[in-house]
């Protein structure tokens, strides 16, 4: 039988604004046979990709990709928020729904020609997905997948990928 994410989930209505249900981790994460569960059924989904790589998206992808990274026998490279890491850097923007952010990587990792999978804790809309996927393939990687803990599905984040996408538990919004 699948792993079952949503009695670990935490539903927390009107946050951050009226009519959004912010849907919390925290409890998933603070029980170590639940975080086991979590870690082995997400382990399984990435390992379809085949990847070389793992990377972890700036902040909550980090807790997810380098257990994957261990269980999968690969290594990790991070995606940081802009100004949060030295060196030549490649950079993308994408939308948020109250401005623009930027994400970033360093071009001195050993991306190029490995398969990667990207990790990270939500797939809302997928413009952090999308500038990740983007920012991959500029420094020569390929995108072999995408692996989140949570999908909001009615928010068609997964459509502004071009690369298969697997998540643990999936909400409409």
């Amino acid at each position: 039988m699948p792993f079952n994410l949503d009695p670990h989930i935490g539903k927390i209505p009107d946050f951050p604004k009226p009519g959004i249900t912010f849907y919390d981790i925290s409890p998933a994460l603070e029980k170590p046979e639940v975080l086991r569960q979590a870690i082995a059924a997400m382990t399984e989904l990435a390992a379809g990709f085949e990847p070389q790589l793992t990377a972890g998206i700036d902040a909550r992808g980090f807790l997810f990709a380098m257990p994957l990274a261990l269980n999968l026998q690969t290594g990790t490279v991070m995606i940081r928020k802009s100004g949060k890491l030295p060196g030549k850097l490649v950079e993308e923007s994408y939308a948020l729904e109250y401005g623009e952010a930027r994400i970033a990587l360093q071009t001195s990792r050993e991306i190029a020609g490995q398969r990667v999978v990207l990790c990270d804790d939500l797939l809302a809309t997928g413009g952090t997905l999308a500038a990740s996927a983007r920012l991959v393939e500029r420094a020569g990687g390929i995108v072999a997948g995408a692996v989140c803990m949570i999908e909001l599905a009615g928010l068609k984040g997964r459509e502004k990928l071009d690369c298969p996408v697997a998540c643990l538990q999936s909400y409409e919004f």
